[in-house]
């Protein structure tokens, strides 16, 4: 099977189709030039000048505009509640400032959608939470099993990391991971002596094997798309048994490694289930309390349904990372995508998607307004 670098294929249902500059969004002055028959949604944004670059472009702005919602940049100088009136809240901004902002906002403005709520992005900014979820939905049906990678969580000395393992039944090799999910660096432990030089805090995963192609699922809302990306490569236990050392992989490019030509076999390119992904996307969705996020998801090698999330981000950034691992075995350096936060500007029909996610959200807060004013 021919594959290029990243394979497209989108599920969506049936019903559903997703702070610095605020040029072309205009203001809510200026919205009057709408015709009346027209319900304008008012989304106000806070979010860094990178993502404002990454998602809010041009193409998605005018077709966003044309459906009558309409981007106005949150001035982080004034009070909340003195801007708007918004609709919808979209935010991506750090600190327990503007968590506390954000939050008092929700309680005095609960006609307004604030996407989405701070304390549940932080449960899975937090990795020994952030998969909680998915394990404790043990999801297993026809369609196959999803589930999470044993892993530990290690708060403080490095020197007791090697008998924790052992206390814990992991399996080398393992990969290392900070505990806050902000930060991106990964690291693979071959042998336990070597995990005394690693820096807690830190997740420790057991490195499940699976072809070394990982699937991206992009959830907004009710719609789900997959993008397929190149991973790290299987460990076999002879590799294992001839490894030693920690792989730190520091990131080298931001540009995305070509694979035009890479053979890949069917079994191990071929997607998840859509059933399987929209049933774990609609129970996340329930028990993470977002709307937007993604998932890690990898088929463990050697089997055609079995399945396990790896990560979980909230409304993905959009960049690539490639990182240069050392292969010890054939004293060669080569190029691995394993961390591809490619955001929403880079899923595909993803101003559609959005615009309609948006407008969905307006009308259900709108019916659930009037619903309640009834008498």
């Amino acid at each position: 099977m021919r594959l290029m670098q990243e394979e497209i294929i989108g599920y969506e249902s049936e019903e559903d189709r997703e702070m610095e500059s605020s040029s072309s969004c205009g203001s809510i002055v200026e919205l009057g030039f709408q015709e009346k028959s027209m319900k304008v949604v008012v989304v106000g944004y806070a979010l860094t000048s990178k993502k404002i670059k990454s998602f809010l472009q041009p193409k998605f702005e005018g077709l966003a505009r044309n459906k009558g919602i309409f981007f106005v940049a949150i001035d982080q100088t004034r009070p909340l509640s003195d801007q708007g009136p918004f609709d919808i809240v979209l935010h991506k901004l750090s600190g327990k400032e503007w968590q506390q902002i954000l939050e008092d906002y929700r309680v005095s403005h609960p006609e307004v959608t604030v996407l989405d709520p701070p304390s549940a992005i932080q449960h899975v900014y937090n990795r020994q939470s952030m998969l909680q979820d998915v394990a404790d939905l043990d999801l297993c049906d026809a369609y196959g099993s999803v589930g999470v990678p044993k892993q530990l969580v290690i708060e403080k000395d490095p020197s007791s990391i090697p008998h924790a393992v052992r206390e814990a039944g992991l399996a080398l090799p393992l990969v290392a991971k900070p505990l806050v999910a902000k930060s991106h660096e990964l690291s693979l432990a071959y042998d336990e002596y070597s995990l005394q030089k690693l820096e807690p805090p830190l997740v420790l995963q057991e490195f499940v094997n699976h072809g070394g192609v990982l699937f991206k699922v992009y959830i907004v809302g009710d719609a789900v798309k997959v993008v397929r990306r190149f991973s790290l490569p299987d460990v076999s236990k002879r590799e294992l048994s001839r490894s030693v050392g920690v792989f730190r992989f520091p990131r080298v490019s931001c540009a995305a490694q070509s694979a035009d030509n890479a053979d890949l076999d069917p079994c191990i390119a071929e997607l998840p289930p859509r059933p399987l992904l929209e049933r774990l996307a609609r129970e996340l969705r329930r028990r993470l309390g977002l709307h937007l996020f993604n998932l890690d998801m990898i088929r463990e090698h050697g089997t055609r349904d079995r399945f396990y999330v790896i990560d979980i981000n909230y409304f993905p950034g959009n960049f690539n990372i490639i990182y240069l691992i050392y292969n010890v075995f054939t004293l060669v350096t080569v190029n691995v995508s394993i961390v591809c936060m490619a955001g929403y500007g880079k899923m595909p029909e993803y101003e559609h998607i959005f615009t309609d996610f948006l407008l969905n959200l307006a009308k259900s807060k709108y019916k659930k307004r009037t619903a309640t004013a009834l008498p």
